[in-house]
């Protein structure tokens, strides 16, 4: 059978794909989405009402987009930390040390010969990373960071969105994550295995 640190990655791989085609993909094809929001005096009730729902509705939609990349996140880190340990057990290389998502997946891209720098792929990684701290713990030094990252995840003339928290808006909230980014993110994990695959017949480049 091989050594188990060289059949994780393709089992780590398939599950990746499967949670995304069969749950993300579909939950987030299935939410309703409004283009521009229409505001100012309502006509009557009904149309009031009707404006209402196309703010929750995509305001759900994204709720739902933030919560899948924490999902991602914490499978991805899971999965690296369970092939640190079976490269440890086997010992191969010392992983005992790897504390933290970022040291973790450098040390697992070493011991796998992936260059992280290599199209963008740590980068992806990294990011989908950092969103998941924003989602999880709002403002803080991560909302902070992954503005610097990725300001194009932010924008505040978007006519599609609106903030439906009252009181003083926050960084966080305006947070914006849609299924291409979603999609950059299982393509850049789903790689990652891919390249760490030494068995015959990885899948290398994802078609995400």
């Amino acid at each position: 059978m091989g050594l188990l640190k060289d059949q994780l990655p393709r089992v780590f791989q398939a599950n990746l794909a499967r949670l995304y085609e069969r749950v993300i993909s579909p939950v987030l094809d299935s939410m309703p989405y409004h283009g521009a929001l229409e505001t100012g005096e309502a006509a009557n009730l009904d149309q009031f009402l009707d404006r209402a729902a196309a703010q929750v509705d995509n305001y759900t939609g994204n709720e739902a987009a933030k919560a899948f990349v924490l999902t991602l996140a914490g499978v991805f880190e899971r999965q690296l930390s369970i092939w640190a340990r079976s490269i440890q057990d086997e010992g191969l290389a010392n992983m005992s040390n790897l504390r933290g998502f970022e040291p973790l997946l450098a040390g697992c891209a070493t011991v796998a010969g992936i260059h992280l720098s290599s199209d963008g792929l740590g980068d992806h990684l990294t990011q989908m990373f950092v969103v998941a701290n924003v989602v999880r713990h709002g403002e803080g030094q991560s909302c902070v960071r992954l503005r610097a990252l990725a300001p194009q995840l932010w924008d505040d003339a978007a006519t599609d969105y609106f903030d439906l928290l009252p009181g003083t808006p926050v960084a966080s909230e305006h947070l914006r994550i849609r299924k291409s980014d979603l999609v950059r993110y299982i393509r850049a994990t789903t790689r990652f295995w891919g390249l760490a695959d030494p068995l015959p017949m990885a899948v290398t480049n994802p078609p995400y």
